[in-house]
C-alpha cells in the first residue's frame, strides 16, 4: 500500500515492471483464495438491513466470503451455467449479493441489473445477454421487485431458474413477524424454477470447487451503461480488468486496517471494481448499509453516526448524496475517517469546500467509466488537488486528448486544448467493449484507445478534467455549447442544488439552451432572478438559456446523475405543444418515446389537421409520429 502525490510518482510505479510481470491471481476465485490465506478471520463485508447505528449488522469475514462465493459458483454450474452463460441479478444490496456478484464472476458471467427498472427494461437486457439464471428477491413488504422482476422473466425464454433471496431473515421478532404477514403474494407466472438461494446453496460444498476453474483471461461480467442515453448497453468487463482495478486501490490507496463505507448500489461499477476488487487486493472491510444505500430510509441522517459506528476511514459518494448530507449537522464523531471519494458526476466547487469545512477531510475526486472496468484518473491522496479536475491518470493508464482530422484519422490535442477523452488500459477490452459488434465499430482511435465520449483537456503538470460530454453539446445554428458551463454558473447560485442544461426544440436555430433547476431545501427563488443571474454569469452570451424552469426535484439515475433523457423528453412536450396550440391545431405530445435508430421521438394525438401538424413540427429537427 501506498499512495501518490504527482505524474512522477505514477511514471516511478510504472517504471518498476510492465503490466503482465506484476503476476497477479488469474480468476476471480484465486483472487478470493489469497484474501482469505492472508487475511481470514479479519471481516471482509458487512450489512445492515436498516439504518440505524445500533440496528443489527451481519458480517463475513474474508474465509466465510470465499467459502460462500465457492458454494454460489457451484449452485450456478449445477444449474447449468458454463463459462460463457450469464447469472444475471436484480437484488438491492445485501451479503447475498456479492456472494451472487463473484460467485457468478467464477462460473460463469455476472451480469447486474438496477433493481428501479421497469419490467421491460429488465426482460430486454435478460434477452440481451441470453442470461440462464436470474437471481432476485422474493416478495417482501414495501418493494415490488419480485413482481417486477417475474413479469420480465415471462418474456425472457432463456431464463430457466429463478433463485430468490429472502430479506425476512435479517429481522428479528416482532418486525420479522409483520413482515412475514405483510409479505405480497406473486401472482405472475413464468416458465422458470423458482427456487431458493439459500436452500439450494447449502446443497453445495464451501471448501473446493466442483469444476475446474479457469486461468485464461476471459469476460467474466456484463453491466449495463448507466443510462444517461436512454438506451442501455452491455459493456463486457474480463477478469484481467477487475484485478487491475483491485490492484490499483491496493497498491495506491486502501489497506487491511482501512473500513470504507460504500452506500452505493452493486449494479454499478463504482461499487463493484474500485470498491469491491479493492477490497479484495488488500483486505480491507466495506460496510454496506441498507438495500437502497444512500436511498435507504434514515441512512443520511445517521450517516455521520454509521461511520462513527464502524470507525470507516473512507466514504464512498457521489455529488448529490454529498448535496444532501451537507445539510445536516455531523452530529457524531468522525475523527476516523481520512477520505472521501466522490465519482460519477462532476464536484461542484462549493460542495467541495463545505465538506471541508464540516468534516476537516478533503474529497478525492476521480473518473471511471462502465466502458474501461471503470478506473482511469483520480486525484492524488497526497498531492495537490485540482478542484474541477479528476486528477492524474492511473499506473498503466494511458489518456490522450484527440480531435478527427476530418479525414477518418486523429490528431493529438496540445496541453490544455479541448478534445475527446480516448483511454487505454488493461481494463479496456479492445474492439469488444460491447456485446453488440456494431456497438464498438467507432468506438476506438487508432484500433485501441476507446473514445469515451467525453470532451477533456490534460494541464500542463497532467491533471486530467473533464468539460463535458460530446454528445451532450448543444448545437445551437452551428456553434457549439457546452452544457457545462451552464451548469457551472447557476450552480454558483446560493439557492441552487442541481443543474441540467440542455438543447430544446427551436424552429429557426436547430437548438437553444435551456437549464432545469432543483434548489437547495427550503430555499426559495424564481426561474426570472435565475435568467437573471444566469445573463450576468454566463460570459458566452450564446449559452445564456432561453428558458430557466425551477422542478422539484430533477430526474436522476439511481448513482445520482441528472438523467438528461427526461429533461429533453419535457422541452420537446413544451416546445411541441406551444407550438401546435399557437397554430390552432388539437394535437398534442401524449408521450416522447426513444427510438433505438431515430433516438427521442414524439408521439401526437389526437390524429387530425395531419397537413397542418406536418408544416407546424417540420419547422423542427426532433421527430415526432403519430400515436399508434
Amino acid at each position: 500500500m501506498g499512495s501518490f502525490a504527482t505524474l512522477a510518482d505514477i511514471k516511478a510505479i510504472e517504471a518498476e515492471c510492465d503490466w503482465p510481470s506484476r503476476g497477479l491471481p488469474r480468476s476471480i476465485h484465486a483472487f478470493l483464495a489469497r484474501a482469505a490465506a492472508q487475511h481470514g478471520q479479519r471481516p471482509a463485508v458487512s450489512y445492515q438491513l436498516t439504518s440505524g447505528p445500533q440496528d443489527p449488522a451481519e458480517t463475513q469475514t474474508w474465509a466465510e466470503l470465499h467459502g460462500k462465493v465457492t458454494q454460489a459458483a457451484n449452485l450456478f454450474r449445477s444449474l447449468g451455467v458454463g463459462e460463457r452463460d450469464v447469472v444475471a441479478y436484480v437484488l438491492p444490496n445485501c451479503s447475498e449479493t456479492v456472494q451472487v456478484l463473484l460467485g457468478g464472476m467464477v462460473a460463469g458471467i455476472a451480469n447486474p441489473i438496477n433493481p428501479l427498472l421497469e419490467p421491460e427494461q429488465i426482460s430486454a437486457l435478460l434477452r440481451e445477454s441470453g442470461a440462464k439464471v436470474v437471481v432476485t428477491l422474493r416478495a417482501f413488504p414495501k418493494t415490488d421487485l419480485a413482481a417486477k422482476v417475474a413479469e420480465a422473466v415471462k418474456h425472457a425464454p432463456s431464463v430457466k431458474t429463478v433463485l430468490e433471496v429472502d430479506l425476512l431473515r435479517y429481522l428479528r421478532p416482532p418486525k420479522k413477524w409483520i413482515a412475514h404477514f405483510l409479505r405480497p403474494k406473486n401472482a405472475v407466472l413464468h416458465h422458470a424454477n423458482v427456487k431458493s438461494f439459500r436452500a439450494e446453496m447449502r446443497k453445495h460444498p464451501a471448501d473446493r470447487l466442483t469444476f475446474a476453474d479457469t486461468t485464461e483471461d476471459r469476460v467474466a461480467a456484463y453491466f449495463h451503461t448507466g443510462g444517461t442515453t436512454g438506451m442501455p448497453k452491455l459493456a463486457q468487463h474480463k477478469v484481467s480488468g477487475m484485478v487491475y482495478n483491485g490492484w490499483l486501490g491496493n497498491r495506491l490507496l486502501f489497506s487491511e486496517t482501512d473500513t470504507v463505507i460504500c452506500p452505493l448500489p452493486l449494479f454499478h461499477v463504482f461499487a463493484v471494481y474500485p470498491i469491491l476488487m479493492s477490497m479484495i487486493s488488500a483486505g480491507s472491510h466495506v460496510v454496506f448499509p441498507t438495500p437502497a444505500g444512500y436511498r435507504g430510509e434514515g441512512v443520511f441522517d445517521n450517516f455521520w453516526k454509521l461511520i462513527d459506528r464502524w470507525k470507516v476511514t473512507y466514504m464512498i459518494t457521489v455529488p448529490t448524496a454529498l448535496a444532501a448530507l451537507m445539510q445536516r449537522p455531523v452530529d457524531a464523531d468522525v475523527s476516523s475517517l481520512r477520505g472521501a471519494f466522490s465519482g460519477s458526476a462532476p464536484l461542484p466547487i462549493e460542495l467541495f469546500n463545505r465538506f471541508e469545512k464540516a468534516t476537516g477531510v478533503q474529497i478525492i475526486e476521480g473518473y471511471g467509466l462502465t466502458e474501461c472496468t471503470c478506473l482511469v484518473s483520480c486525484n492524488p491522496p497526497s498531492g495537490a488537488k485540482k478542484i474541477g479536475s479528476v486528477g492524474i491518470p492511473f499506473p498503466y493508464t494511458h489518456v490522450r486528448i484527440l480531435r478527427t482530422d476530418g479525414q477518418g484519422g486523429f490528431i493529438e490535442c496540445a496541453a490544455d486544448e479541448v478534445g475527446e477523452i480516448c483511454v487505454a488500459n488493461p481494463g479496456v477490452f479492445e474492439g469488444s467493449t460491447y456485446t453488440e459488434a456494431d456497438k464498438n465499430r467507432t468506438l476506438f482511435a487508432e484500433g485501441r484507445f476507446l473514445r469515451t465520449g467525453d470532451l477533456g483537456r490534460i494541464d500542463a503538470e497532467g491533471y486530467l478534467f473533464i468539460t463535458g460530454r460530446a454528445k451532450d453539446l448543444i448545437i445551437r445554428g452551428g456553434h457549439n455549447i457546452d452544457p457545462a458551463v451552464i451548469e457551472e454558473a447557476l450552480m454558483g447560485h446560493e439557492a441552487v442544488a442541481f443543474v441540467g442544461a440542455i438543447g430544446q426544440p427551436d424552429a429557426h436555430a436547430g437548438e437553444l439552451p435551456c437549464a432545469y433547476v432543483e434548489l437547495v431545501k427550503g430555499a426559495s427563488v424564481t426561474s426570472a432572478e435565475l435568467l437573471d443571474y444566469a445573463r450576468t454569469h454566463i460570459p458566452e452570451r450564446a449559452a445564456v438559456p432561453k428558458h430557466v424552469e425551477v422542478l422539484d426535484e430533477l430526474p436522476k439515475t439511481a448513482v445520482g446523475k441528472v438523467f438528461k433523457p427526461d429533461l429533453r423528453r419535457m422541452a420537446i412536450t413544451r416546445i411541441y405543444d406551444a407550438a401546435l396550440a399557437e397554430a390552432g391545431c388539437a394535437a398534442r405530445v401524449v408521450e416522447v418515446a426513444e427510438d433505438k435508430k431515430r433516438g427521442l421521438v414524439a408521439r401526437l394525438a389526437p390524429r387530425g389537421d395531419e397537413a397542418k401538424v406536418a408544416e407546424v413540427l417540420g419547422n423542427f429537427t426532433f421527430a415526432w409520429d403519430w400515436q399508434p
